[in-house]
């Protein structure tokens, strides 16, 4: 008895799948990590402080750049090059903002999540289908840093602003990528089982 089986309906959509799930995945992980290495080291808004307040958004951008390479021409990609030329844009501000305090940084990161959590979003509805599944870690994430960007430009004009909120931001994102990750292997097994 053959222990072939037979070969994905669509090899293209199977490497999307497997470059997508690698690409949530690290990005996931390098968020928690940030998260962890920020919330000890922002008490003061020092050199350290605003190297990891830089870092944040250029792994955003590289992994846009990543995802932009390897997404097919259309207006999905257009959105996703925007948001890596957006969150470069960010790393530079934040960069700025930082010599002005916590205030300033918090406004330039409320701004940077409320129109980068839209772009999630559009990502995430282009990407909704039988390839890729529904993409809810996706979408709520990108909804949630819209909101929540909103919020932190509401503590930023507050009496004392704090960049504890940072980390919890952080977090939450690494999480919602590792989840579409994982959500995303998911589907790969379940389309590989239907193919046998």
């Amino acid at each position: 008895m053959s222990t072939q089986t037979a070969a994905p309906a669509n090899p293209t959509a199977a490497e999307g799948r497997s470059s997508l799930l690698r690409l949530y995945l690290g990005r996931g992980v390098l968020a928690v990590a940030w998260a962890l290495a920020f919330a000890g080291a922002h008490e003061n808004v020092d050199a350290v402080a605003i190297t990891l307040l830089v870092v944040y958004p250029l792994i955003d951008a590289v992994s846009s750049l990543i995802d932009y390479r390897a997404t097919p021409a259309g207006s999905e990609r257009r959105v996703t090059a925007f948001n890596g030329a957006l969150s470069t844009l960010a790393a530079i501000a934040v960069g700025i903002a930082g010599a002005g305090g916590v205030a300033p940084v918090l406004h330039v990161f409320g701004a940077w999540a409320v129109v980068s959590g839209a772009a999630q979003v559009v990502v995430g509805l282009r990407r909704r289908g039988p390839e890729l599944g529904r993409q809810w870690p996706t979408l709520i994430s990108g909804g949630l840093s819209f909101l929540v960007g909103f919020v932190y430009n509401v503590q930023a004009a507050g009496d004392n602003p704090s960049l504890d909120v940072l980390s919890v931001y952080a977090t939450g994102g690494g999480v919602w990528f590792i989840l579409q990750a994982l959500l995303l292997g998911w589907k790969a097994r379940q389309l590989r089982t239907r193919t046998v």
